[in-house]
């Protein structure tokens, strides 16, 4: 993992698992609950790693599009 990967593509679900592993994990330290400790931890990995459950964007819409520079040629033919 790098710093790139770190510090870009922050969206809205990404802030919303690194708040939710934050608040779980302080309920976590607070209860001395093992369980809310892991979900905590899974929370946080997602969000510092920018994965999701089907991995790094695996659910989202490609938003780069394709570059084509080339025009394609449309061939008419006419009707009588």
């Amino acid at each position: 993992m790098n710093k790139e990967t770190l510090l870009t593509d922050w969206n809205f679900m990404r802030i919303l698992r690194l708040g939710l592993g934050i608040y779980i994990a302080f309920q976590a330290f607070e209860t001395h609950s093992i369980f809310s400790g892991v979900v905590a931890v899974f929370f946080l990995f997602q969000a510092i790693t920018n994965t999701g459950c089907c991995g790094s964007n695996g659910c989202a819409v490609p938003t780069k599009k394709s570059n084509s520079d080339s025009i394609e040629e449309i061939e008419y033919k006419e009707i009588k």
